[in-house]
């Protein structure tokens, strides 16, 4: 057995390395290539969350909505017909009122069956008694014929009544799950950002928060937007207050904790924290393009990490010099800021019409 006489230092450094790494506070998330706190992937994850299930709700709450006014509209046609079948039948009635009228004119108060005794000849006879015997039933049967009808439309109207009111009795709930999904999410999204407000301001980014990733389908030569909903506000080479020279990229006008997407298969060469474009991250793409990320409220890759088309690095937010919450878009031949081309034309070029 070795004897510890031979190297007398080695316990006292053995115990000094022990005490120093007991004294060690643990890796924070600050740390460049750490992953976020549980706190802070819960959040992001919640956030995640409920955006989707708001989408579903909305989605939900806009197709009931369309239904909903299908059957009314429907309701409204089957009163349309009931009302006009009602005229009709009041026309009918009319019509045998005036046949009934005109025959007790032209048979001088007598009754029919009367005149058909005195009638003249035999021939006379059968063709009076036929005449009255054709139009009566003529009336008879299309009176029969309308009310069966009215009573057909009379059901079709109750039913697509009671379907409307169905429909607005569950869109009503359906609107009042989106207002409270969509409350939850006000919150957690001010959450979100004021986690990224403080890690901009401190200047040190939280580190990668992992999200739960969605089935995306593309394959590894396709290219994406890099919001799924958006709408366009600021364009690529637009003056303002805002921009030293011209605007560098192209802007998506989206809620904070929108998931943001890579637009195409790459490797992340920069995720950093602080200064105008805040929170962002750069991915680099072949053929020696880069694109950028900027204004998050967090990141979910690593520098280093490589990436897949539509795959979420991060939710949007308002961090740096932002007025609003929105993810400002770059594509660059170079990973720094000064070498961007016109986002737009990169994108339309790959197949992506913004």
């Amino acid at each position: 057995m070795r004897s510890y006489r031979r190297h007398p230092l080695v316990v006292p450094v053995l115990l000094c390395a022990l005490a120093v790494l007991a004294a060690r506070p643990a890796a924070t998330p600050e740390e460049p290539g750490n992953t976020g706190t549980g706190a802070d992937t819960g959040l992001s994850a919640e956030v995640a969350r409920l955006y989707e299930e708001a989408a579903a709700a909305t989605q939900q709450y806009e197709a009931g909505r369309e239904e909903a006014e299908e059957q009314r509209a429907e309701a409204q046609r089957a009163e349309a017909l009931l009302d006009a079948q009602r005229r009709h039948i009041a026309a009918l009635h009319e019509d045998l009122g005036r046949i009934a009228r005109a025959q007790y004119r032209s048979s001088g108060g007598l009754p029919v069956a009367a005149h058909m005794i005195l009638a003249g000849s035999p021939d006379g006879l059968m063709r009076g008694q036929h005449a009255f015997a054709q139009a009566d039933l003529a009336v008879n049967n299309a009176i029969s014929k309308n009310r069966r009808a009215e009573a057909r439309l009379a059901a079709d109207e109750a039913k697509a009544a009671a379907q409307w009111q169905a429909l607005e009795k569950r869109n009503t709930q359906l609107a009042g799950l989106k207002a409270d999904i969509e409350q939850k999410l006000e919150s957690a999204r001010a959450q979100l950002q004021g986690q990224a407000d403080a890690a901009v301001a401190a200047g040190a980014c939280r580190g990668a928060v992992r999200l739960d990733q969605p089935e995306t389908g593309f394959g590894d030569g396709d290219w994406v937007a890099p919001v799924e909903t958006y709408e366009l506000s600021a364009s690529y080479g637009s003056g303002g207050a805002r921009w030293s020279n011209r605007h560098t990229g192209q802007d998506f006008a989206v809620p904070i904790g929108t998931p943001v997407r890579a637009v195409g298969a790459g490797r992340v060469v920069k995720v950093s924290c602080g200064g105008a474009f805040g929170i962002e991250v750069v991915l680099k793409h072949a053929g020696g393009y880069y694109t950028q990320y900027a204004h998050l409220a967090s990141v979910a890759v690593d520098q280093g990490e490589h990436v897949s088309p539509g795959q979420w690095i991060g939710q949007s937010g308002t961090t740096g010099n932002s007025t609003g919450p929105h993810l400002h878009f770059e594509a660059r031949v170079t990973p720094e800021t000064g070498s961007a081309v016109n986002p737009v034309a990169w994108l339309a070029a790959r197949g992506v019409s913004l």
